[in-house]
């Protein structure tokens, strides 16, 4: 874009960051304080529960809408399922309502009455024949449904998706990434064949992945878990992985091939071709409310929330800036065309979407209050500029004080275009950040100390600041090592370290295929994995 008409006054700077404190300083309380700024959700009075607010909810919602239409494309329904699954039900699987059985919230009555105290009890006639479980996830109550609806292979596949929440109660609680009720989608499939099964398996970890990179500008990592961090009752379990600003990672997405472990326990069984009687084979996958928390994490600076333009509630907001009362009412009428006009364009398929702040306050509040929030591009206009026929223009992703003057109709016209490069440099600025805090590690020496803080924590610690408010000690990353496979070295290591095998790469990552020795044991090993701390 053309050079500036004019460059932003450094007359009354602020401090250094909006956000305190920095990201370097305590990172936990960072992100606790980037979701405050950005008004995106708040705690509720239910303990480890959140109340999303508005402007969390719009990217939710444009991350909902995506995917939708991504699971629709590739020949998926919508449907949905009782919140409350009979604790028979969760019985019929072991391994599952094992893994499970910790942090399922338990219905018993089904009325309350006034005790003898004056208060509210639950009343010892109304107590339930069986008690219901809220549901942690569906398997096992979506089973019953398929059991009906399957009787010859003529119905299969079935293809079914639920938008819903689930409960597994947490002890520790971070808004988005782990709360006690969070929203979800959650896939069910059945299939004739065990190949069908894990090709839909594979495929919809391929659309979790180009979803988190095209959508999310987020790069990730696919690959398969290793024997302990398995899905309860799943043959195989897959997963995307992506690394946060603080080189942990987060994983951000699941799909997994249950075999016939759930038709078993949930009889669903169909007459095959040859008119045999034979169980479906089933996945289940899912993404949540975490990814919020991911975009977060992945993106954003010590002045606040950056949304990558895709999923942003608004594209642009336009503020009028006039500092005479007799030019209040022109400069905000033009502003209000600037935004018609933008408003006209259309970014990714869709109409861009733009916030016109016209409240009565001090333009420069306003700004930082939409720079807190992340909105990708803004726009001040001032006299000066209507009479210039021109834009004071600022991008997210820039420093903040890095603003320009351009012509209104170049700016107009070209703004899918900006919005398209902030777009693409935000995913190439994490996937360098990823690359350079991944490291091909073969001595057990260089694996503990990359996972050592080096500001006296202990190897375990996982250095969000604990609650006295220290300093972060960011440290780690992904550490692409060999991996004998064993589910008691791999518990070994995230007891000492708290790091863990976060996936066995399937596309490629770190060029790990060639065999090698397991850098704790020695022992051989087919390939390298990616170990990490997590979220």
């Amino acid at each position: 874009m053309s050079t500036p008409a004019r460059q932003e006054s450094t007359t009354g700077q602020r401090a250094a960051s909006a956000i305190s404190p920095t990201r370097a300083e305590n990172y936990a309380e960072w992100y606790q304080q980037v979701v405050r700024a950005a008004d995106l959700a708040e705690t509720s009075p239910v303990r480890g529960c959140m109340v999303i607010k508005p402007w969390g909810w719009a990217i939710w919602e444009n991350i909902q809408r995506a995917l939708d239409a991504m699971f629709k494309e590739t020949g998926h329904r919508n449907a949905y399922f009782p919140l409350f699954i009979p604790l028979s039900f969760l019985q019929k699987e072991a391994d599952h309502v094992e893994g499970f059985a910790k942090e399922c919230a338990v219905v018993t009555h089904h009325r309350l009455e006034v005790g003898a105290d004056g208060k509210l009890v639950p009343a010892p006639s109304a107590e339930l024949d069986e008690p219901l479980i809220v549901r942690p996830t569906s398997e096992t109550i979506i089973g019953a449904s398929f059991a009906k609806w399957v009787q010859s292979y003529r119905d299969l596949p079935l293809l079914i998706n639920q938008w819903a929440n689930v409960v597994r109660w947490e002890m520790r609680t971070r808004l988005f990434l782990r709360t006690a009720e969070f929203l979800w989608q959650e896939g069910h499939t059945a299939h004739a064949t065990s190949e069908e099964a894990v090709a839909e398996t594979m495929q919809m970890l391929g659309v979790y992945a180009r979803f988190a990179r095209d959508w999310m500008a987020m790069p990730v990592v696919q690959g398969e878990k290793t024997a302990g961090e398995r899905f309860p009752g799943a043959v195989n379990t897959y997963s995307i992985e992506a690394m946060m600003q603080d080189r942990k990672a987060l994983q951000a997405g699941t799909s997994h091939f249950l075999g016939q472990n759930f038709s078993r326990a949930s009889e669903i069984v169909f007459l095959n071709e040859r008119n045999e009687q034979a169980h479906a084979w089933t996945t289940s996958w899912g993404v949540s409310t975490r990814l919020v928390g991911g975009l977060i994490m992945t993106h954003s600076d010590d002045d606040g929330l950056v949304v990558p333009p895709r999923l942003a509630p608004a594209h642009v907001v336009v503020i009028p800036v006039a500092h005479k009362a007799e030019t209040a009412a022109a400069v905000t009428e033009h502003c209000r065309r600037v935004a018609d006009e933008l408003r006209q364009q259309r970014f990714a398929g869709e109409p861009v979407r733009v916030e016109l702040d016209a409240r009565d306050m001090r333009g420069g509040d306003k700004a930082w209050q939409w720079i807190k929030r992340g909105v990708p591009v803004r726009v001040e206009i001032g006299p000066r500029d209507m009479e210039a026929d021109s834009v004071f223009m600022a991008r997210r992703d820039r420093p903040h004080k890095e603003k320009s003057g351009v012509p209104r109709g170049e700016f107009v016209a070209g703004i899918a275009a900006l919005l398209q490069e902030i777009q693409d440099g935000m995913l190439a600025r994490a996937t360098a950040f990823r690359d350079e805090h991944t490291r091909r590690i073969d001595a057990r020496d260089e694996f503990d100390a990359f996972f050592t803080p080096s500001r006296g924590g202990r190897p375990g610690d996982d250095g969000d600041g604990g609650a006295e408010g220290g300093p972060t000690e960011i440290h780690g990353g992904f550490a692409l090592s060999h991996f004998c496979g064993d589910p008691a070295v791999e518990a070994e290591v995230k007891e000492r370290l708290g790091v863990t095998v976060r996936c066995i790469p399937l596309d490629g990552f770190g060029g790990g295929d060639e065999p090698g020795r397991c850098v704790i044991t020695g022992r051989p090993s087919e390939r390298r994995v990616v170990w990490a701390k997590s979220y």
